[in-house]
């Protein structure tokens, strides 16, 4: 076997080699005739077929093996001799000019980066800083009473916040289209599920009344064929319903799960919620900083075979989560290519931390994977439970580990950068959409 290694780019790798016929028809044969001891067929005993129909029928088969397995440990052979670590899966190019009694052939494949991580001195880290208080569980309280609004039937003109229940009808050029009509559809006023301007001319019917009126879609409007389009719409409102929060108290706090109805355990279930989400969502933005950083400071090429591959685990988990909802994925076609920016980040990522967890022993210890499952286990009404059921099959704590590793890492991170403490708002912290 001859190798010679060539560069085509940063990571790209070509090895020639060479295997000699002879090897490959004594490998051949010795398939053969191994075969020819279990094989059966029609008219003979098994393990007495002559060896000569065996070579007719499997010759074929058994060739392509050997030259498979001959491939195999040629390349395997070549990358260790040359202490390459191989990223994905080679390309096997033949040659068809080969010397007399050999069949020689091309590798190409990439190879995983050399990752050396950069300075994180000259970085800046904003740790977002927010202490839970009555003000807090107040505007959650004021979320979970608007989640469960009921709505009365309302003898008056529509308002912001009302539920209308209509019929419409859009039509472009005088000709209805696809998508543009509704009977008894309902919607809420002003809670952004129709465009601005089809609430606002909808907005002070009384029931029984109509209108028309022409719209302009948005040139940005999802349906790409009605985008920058002017339609006429028919409305007719058939119901106009007023909305009435419920009152915070024994009967609201039953309903969420507080069995004597103490408004006072609600307010500290709902403040215990709060102070995990916010903890959660502070590690989560210090969490995205950190990355960044490390990603700015330790540019990196990742191998096409690893981003190709991420691209389509996570195409495959968009389509899994369509198909979830209820939306047929055969009917959204979902390309990997949509996921390549995504892919190439979490490729860079994860061969940039893979050093950092090497070079700094960060893995999970126990005692950390225990104190993160007891942490989410504080949620559930048993967390035993949650723990038992952690601990009951080895391989669950998987998911857990990889958390604390990450959360290693970040906290690695923190160490080298510079760490701001910046006050923030609990609608900023919380994206205006708080929940206990």
């Amino acid at each position: 076997m001859q190798t010679n290694q060539e560069t085509a780019n940063a990571l790209e790798r070509r090895i020639d080699m060479s295997v000699t016929l002879a090897d490959l028809d004594k490998d051949v044969e010795s398939r053969l005739k191994k075969l020819s001891r279990t094989v059966k067929m029609p008219g003979f005993r098994p393990g007495k077929v002559p060896f000569k129909i065996v070579a007719s029928a499997y010759e074929p088969q058994a060739r392509s093996e050997a030259i498979e397995a001959a491939v195999g440990k040629a390349f395997g052979e070549a990358v260790r001799a040359q202490n390459l670590r191989v990223a994905g899966q080679p390309r096997i190019e033949p040659k068809e000019a080969a010397a007399e009694g050999a069949l020689e052939f091309s590798a190409v494949f990439e190879v995983y980066p050399e990752v050396v991580v950069g300075d994180l001195s000259g970085c800046e880290i904003e740790r977002p800083v927010l202490e839970v208080g009555e003000a807090e569980v107040d505007k959650t309280l004021e979320v979970l009473r608007k989640q469960r609004t009921r709505f009365d039937e309302a003898d008056r003109s529509a308002a912001s916040g009302d539920r209308v229940v209509i019929d419409f009808t859009g039509r472009k050029d005088g000709v209805p289209f696809e998508g543009g009509q509704a009977q008894d559809f309902p919607f809420v006023l002003g809670a952004g599920s129709m465009l601005k301007d089809f609430d606002a001319n909808v907005m002070g019917l009384k029931a029984g009344e109509g209108k028309t009126f022409d719209l302009t879609f948005p040139e940005d409007y999802h349906a790409k064929n009605m985008a920058g389009q002017t339609v006429q719409f028919e409305v007719a409102v058939k119901k106009v319903e007023a909305p009435v929060l419920p009152e915070v108290d024994s009967d609201f706090a039953k309903a969420l799960g507080v069995a004597d109805g103490d408004i006072a355990k609600l307010r500290q279930e709902i403040k215990d919620n709060l102070t995990r989400e916010v903890k959660q969502r502070i590690q989560a933005r210090v969490k995205d900083q950190a990355l960044d950083a490390l990603l700015a400071v330790t540019p990196i090429e990742a191998p096409k075979a690893l981003v190709l591959s991420e691209s389509e685990q996570l195409a495959e988990n968009a389509r899994r989560e369509l198909e979830a909802r209820g939306m047929g994925a055969k009917k959204i076609p979902v390309e990997p290519g949509w996921f390549t920016d995504r892919a190439m980040r979490r490729v860079k990522l994860g061969l940039i931390m893979a050093e950092l967890i090497k070079d700094n022993d960060l893995r999970a210890k126990q005692e950390q994977t225990r104190a993160l499952i007891q942490e989410m286990a504080q949620s559930y009404e048993d967390p035993s439970e949650l723990i038992r059921w952690y601990y009951a099959q080895p391989e669950r704590l998987i998911g857990a580990e990889a958390v604390v590793t990450e959360d290693n890492v970040v906290e690695w991170v923190c160490s080298k950068v510079k760490t701001n403490d910046k006050a923030v708002s609990f609608d900023d912290l919380m994206g205006n959409n708080a929940a206990a």
